[in-house]
């Protein structure tokens, strides 16, 4: 490995990490990680909506805190693998330092590490795979380039968009280092990430490869093709830091003029395929990292470089923390849940929790609670120690009904009346969930509320397929 400035890249790095610590417990959980947790307790090679890594490493891990740890530790990943591909690239000391500082200072980075779950590993194992395929090409040895193969077929047993990465790096190859594609490293490394991957591969295919399925549904929620530019643009402009977007920017015409070519292509597929594709803005943040590395690269090379930089680092940063982790109130963060809804949907669930509880004791003995999403199951499995839980929601829904006929179901969460007739005759209003202070996430936007429902159109068997949803 080229030659890094360790300690100032650290200190970044610190200063992010005590960043995070700060604020780590101060809400609480996110339904995904509600959702990872009770997926790891299904243990499986795969699941309809996402690999088996991130299920296995939350139910490991089993508390909050620990997923936060885990979640800053591959913030914190991001941060110094970006400061080394800056020195891999040529970069010298003051590069790499601008390089951490970007990442560390980038909203959609920030951002993802609010929480533990697939994209916040799925940045890492990109920056980690644009360094050591940078490394590979360098050294040329076949070992140097088993290392990208094994970190990308670990990170496809994490997020399958691993695979557009794969191809954005091969094309980018095939055009600017052909000379490399006539040799075994890059074919050995591809072979040992589709080795690694294997499990999930045959799940998917022995289940109908779900994820297409799962990928048509977010691309619809998203806006399909037209939704997805919009995104796109905004994370080039917005979500990536407007002070810090020049940066970004110089490093994409730094990129075009030398012999790093082939990244400037990978990030351009990848953005291709996931817009194409109706993606969503995060599967194509982690390019932005050999932006960073590459504009830092260009920055660090001039004689005096502007002492703007580092001042446009420091403006993002602290947007960012304000605008993506839990800092203000929720009383007023719930203002911002427009621009970043993610802080105050890890708020309230211990509420929400108790008032379903409440309604619960005036329900017959070992009545099955039926929720809308997988994050309402999770909380009351989790925290409020219920047993008879079920959804139908992703991967709840291959996990089933419970056995038979219930004459009397607690429906909860984002259900309307008409919509819960379709499987029981009589549905009534027990209330509303609240939270105190206006506070509003995802259950209070979309009027979730507490049903008793009685006189089933069937057994549980028979309505579990109109009950199935993906989201």
């Amino acid at each position: 490995m080229r030659n890094v400035g360790w300690r100032p890249v650290l200190i970044v790095a610190a200063i992010a990490a005590v960043v995070h610590l700060a604020v780590a417990l101060r809400y609480g959980w996110h339904r995904d990680e509600l959702y990872y947790v009770t997926s790891g307790q299904h243990p499986a090679f795969g699941y309809i909506d996402q690999p088996p890594l991130t299920p296995l490493l939350a139910a490991l891990a089993g508390n909050l805190f620990v997923l936060r740890i885990l979640a800053i530790a591959a913030q914190v990943g991001c941060v110094l693998l970006t400061a080394m591909l800056a020195a891999e690239l040529g970069g010298n000391r003051r590069a790499q330092v601008l390089a951490a500082g970007c990442i560390a200072a980038c909203p959609v980075f920030v951002g993802a590490s609010l929480l533990f779950g697939t994209t916040v590993l799925d940045q890492v194992v990109w920056i980690a795979v644009f360094l050591t395929t940078a490394r590979a090409l360098r050294i040329g040895t076949v070992k140097a380039w088993l290392v990208p193969g094994a970190i990308a077929g670990v990170g496809m047993e994490n997020k399958d968009t691993v695979a557009v990465l794969l191809a954005g790096i091969g094309l980018g190859l095939l055009l600017y280092r052909r000379d490399v594609l006539r040799t075994r490293g890059p074919w050995l490394a591809v072979g040992l990430a589709l080795l690694i991957a294997l499990p999930n591969i045959v799940w998917d295919f022995a289940n109908g490869w779900p994820e297409f399925e799962m990928a048509a549904v977010l691309s619809q929620r998203t806006g399909g093709v037209l939704g997805s530019l919009i995104q796109l643009v905004l994370l080039a402009v917005l979500i990536a830091g407007p002070p810090i977007v020049g940066i970004w920017v110089l490093g994409a015409r730094w990129l075009a003029k030398g012999e790093y070519r082939w990244l400037l292509v990978a990030a351009i597929v990848t953005a291709v395929v996931f817009t194409l594709s109706g993606g969503k803005s995060y599967y194509t943040a982690p390019v932005l990292a050999p932006l960073f590395a590459a504009g830092a690269t260009r920055i660090g090379s001039y004689e005096k470089p502007s002492k703007g930089w580092p001042r446009a680092i420091a403006v993002s940063g602290v947007v960012a923390i304000f605008l993506t982790l839990p800092i203000l109130p929720p009383s007023v963060q719930t203002h911002l849940r427009a621009v970043d809804p993610q802080p105050v949907e890890t708020y309230g669930w211990p509420e929400f929790v108790d008032q379903v509880a409440q309604a619960e004791k005036a329900m017959p003995p070992d009545t099955p609670i039926f929720t809308s999403n997988y994050g309402e199951a999770g909380a009351l499995t989790m925290l409020g120690g219920f047993q008879n839980v079920y959804s139908g929601h992703n991967a709840y829904g291959d996990w089933g009904p419970p056995p038979g006929m219930s004459p009397t179901v607690l429906c909860v969460g984002e259900f309307t009346a008409d919509h819960l007739k379709r499987a029981w005759g009589y549905v009534g209003v027990i209330k509303q969930i609240s939270l105190p202070d206006g506070i509003k996430n995802e259950e209070i936007v979309n009027h979730a509320t507490i049903y008793r429902c009685e006189q089933p159109r069937g057994t549980w068997a028979q309505l579990w397929p109109e009950l199935r949803h993906l989201d």
